[in-house]
């Protein structure tokens, strides 16, 4: 377990890097599709948004939901500890519009 000494490095650990922001900040607005996911994040490969996903999904970020039919469809949304970042990926978002 790593210690952390400031409730920053928390949520860096948790969200930081290049890819999970955008693909909080997608399923923010609705419950979506890998293959969806995939198209909305330019240069993402597949290996690597499965395994943010995982990642968001330990942490209790994203939740996975499996149909039961076929062929297999699974669609990731955002849990309520997911849904608290929204607003600052909106403030993100409005701060990038000025740059």
């Amino acid at each position: 377990m790593r210690t952390y000494y400031c409730t920053l490095e928390v949520a860096m650990s948790i969200i930081g890097g290049k890819w999970k922001p955008l693909i909080v900040y997608h399923l923010t607005q609705k419950s979506l599709r890998t293959s969806e996911l995939k198209r909305m994040i330019q240069g993402i490969t597949q290996k690597m948004l499965i395994q943010q996903l995982r990642e968001l999904e330990q942490d209790g970020i994203v939740s996975r939901k499996i149909y039961n039919q076929v062929p297999p469809k699974v669609e990731y949304s955002v849990t309520k500890l997911g849904m608290l970042m929204a607003p600052f990926l909106k403030s993100m978002c409005e701060w990038g519009k000025h740059i």
